[in-house]
């Protein structure tokens, strides 16, 4: 039997349509989430996707800034910028696109954005909060799967989640994000023994290594939910994920499609963070779900 479709744009639109409202609330009593996206330089990917921010922020009725920066803009110029915004009141969320140029570091810029607008959930404290379970902003792509696992009505409490890749955009908060839903988590990576082995053992399997079509069939235990991470484009520009989805979906009992899984989910998690962002600077704070 075919595994059932973890739609990521169907559970987004979902999720757009009640932050709409929830936006219009906060509007009614003054509260406007604003969020600020810096470009340094034209990566043609990092372009489409802020112009994607801008236009999701534009539908919610966030309120939204573009920063844009040369490429051979100094490491100085926006260290000043970054602290511009930390000051800024209409801004509740920073997010600066990545990567950026060599001459840049970016673990010194990461950490220039102040927490409470760090919206991406990089800062090594917003890491540090999600690595003892206190409220913390999350990442946006590990965050999004969690959505997505909740939406689609999947017990993640005491499932054997396996994640293949340790990144700390995505296989590290992941692990603790599910740890946190009381699963018990494995990392794999690329030293891992018979990491075949190991995959057959998920409840949950979580693809985030970047290889496309890594994880096959035989990989996959019957009735698993499979979760692809991955975007890779092949050499004929099809767009694939880390999981060979075709003969993987014969066999996995949850799976998500690329594009239309998790991708969607990113952008909808870092405007839910602005507006979290934004209840936190004016005192309205909601209970915390992660």
């Amino acid at each position: 039997m075919a595994a059932k479709i973890i739609d990521g744009k169907a559970i987004s639109a979902k999720m757009k349509e009640e932050m709409k409202r929830e936006i219009a609330e906060l509007r009614g009593i003054g509260i406007f989430p604003g969020l600020a996206v810096v470009l340094v330089g034209e990566n043609p990917a990092s372009v489409v996707y802020v112009r994607n921010k801008g236009k999701a922020c534009h539908e919610l009725g966030v309120h939204s800034e573009e920063h844009r920066l040369l490429a051979n803009s100094s490491e100085e110029d926006l260290l000043r910028l970054i602290e511009r915004l930390n000051k800024d009141d209409k801004i509740n969320g920073i997010l600066v696109q990545l990567p950026l140029p060599r001459h840049i570091d970016e673990r010194k810029i990461l950490e220039a954005i102040s927490p409470d607008k760090d919206v991406d959930g990089f800062h090594p404290y917003n890491i540090g909060k999600l690595m003892i379970g206190e409220p913390a902003f999350a990442p946006c792509t590990p965050y999004g799967v969690i959505k997505m696992l909740e939406h689609s009505n999947i017990d993640i409490t005491g499932k054997n989640a396996v994640i293949v890749g340790r990144s700390n955009i995505v296989g590290k908060p992941m692990a603790m994000l599910l740890l946190q839903k009381n699963a018990t988590v494995t990392i794999c990576h690329s030293k891992t023994n018979d990491l075949p082995a190991v995959c057959r053992g998920a409840d949950i399997l979580i693809a985030a290594i970047g290889k496309p079509r890594f994880v096959t069939a035989d990989m996959v235990k019957d009735g698993a939910v499979v979760i692809d991470v991955g975007i890779n484009r092949l050499p004929d520009g099809k767009l694939v994920g880390d999981v060979d989805y075709d003969a993987v979906a014969q066999k996995a009992g949850y799976i998500t499609p690329v594009p239309g899984g998790v991708g969607p989910m990113t952008i909808t998690m870092l405007l839910y963070n602005t507006i979290q962002s934004a209840r936190r600077a004016a005192g309205k704070v909601k209970a915390v779900e992660v």
